[in-house]
């Protein structure tokens, strides 16, 4: 347990984006005992599935609503979750503010996703809220250490992992992306703004195109955060959506880094891997 989650009070604020992972982090803190509020991000947050918590509404540059809100539902603790695709500066209405904090708004736009939800945080920091990380209010969400599927790297694959933990390591700096697909030893691509899933769909028409030649069931999808990352915010995560782009592209399996890696659905994913004789394994930080 870290030092803030022996000291988070409830009610947790969960800002939530898209996807499953705002939902699986409530659900979590329901499990333990602890009351989450959601504040669904308007255009991206699923309006159906937010109808089952407690929740108010927010919108991106509406920062003093936001903080209104938040105070309002007594939530000192907040956690950042979810997918969000970044709307430029002349597309946010801000409020008064966000106005008079524009020119730190504008420093954390400019940057990759870790740069600005860690801006945003630390502004949000300075009006007296506290922000969180999964390992705070979520940790069984968390990869663990090992094996989680029947299937194992092998030796051919193990050597792709370590050159794609390289590769990761000298681009995290430049903040660019969080994933990168090794093939026998060849770096064959890269994540950039279009994320996992695209990186996966790219590596399997090259596949179809003949780019590349290696055999099916070669090959790792490895992802880890960026050097130097503020943990609390945009962590890796992997679940069944991504083992189904690993099967298409034709790769062994997937590797990221144990308590540093959210794994939505495990059960499910697990359950496609094993299927799918594709291996799942989380390497020590």
């Amino acid at each position: 347990m870290t030092s803030a989650a022996a000291e988070i009070s409830s009610p947790v604020g969960v800002v939530a984006g898209g996807g499953a992972m705002p939902f699986a982090v409530a659900d979590s803190l329901v499990a333990r005992g602890i009351t989450p509020v959601l504040f669904p991000l308007r255009g991206a947050c699923d309006p159906a599935r937010v109808e089952k918590f407690r929740h108010r509404w927010i919108s991106v540059g509406q920062l003093g609503r936001a903080m209104r809100l938040f105070r309002e539902e007594g939530c000192r603790d907040l956690i950042f979750i979810g997918t969000l695709v970044r709307p430029s500066l002349s597309e946010i209405r801000f409020d008064v503010k966000t106005l008079r904090l524009l020119g730190n708004v504008i420093r954390a736009f400019r940057g990759g996703d870790d740069h600005l939800l860690s801006g945003v945080g630390r502004i949000l920091e300075q009006d007296g809220f506290r922000m969180v990380g999964i390992k705070d209010v979520a940790p069984d969400l968390l990869m663990p250490e090992g094996c989680i599927s029947r299937a194992w790297p092998n030796d051919n694959s193990k050597t792709d992992i370590e050159r794609g933990r390289a590769v990761l390591a000298a681009l995290g700096p430049f903040d660019i992306g969080q994933a990168a697909v090794v093939i026998d030893g060849h770096v064959v691509a890269v994540e950039d703004i279009e994320g996992t899933d695209a990186l996966l769909a790219r590596v399997a028409r090259l596949r179809e195109e003949g780019r590349i030649r290696a055999a099916t069931g070669r090959g790792v999808l490895v992802k880890a955060p960026k050097s130097g990352q503020d943990l609390r915010f945009d962590l890796p995560t992997i679940g069944p959506r991504t083992l189904e782009g690993v099967a298409k592209a034709g790769l062994a399996g997937i590797a990221v880094i144990a308590g540093n890696t959210i794994a939505a659905e495990p059960q499910a994913m697990i359950a496609f891997a094993d299927a799918k004789y594709l291996f799942v394994i989380g390497l020590p930080a």
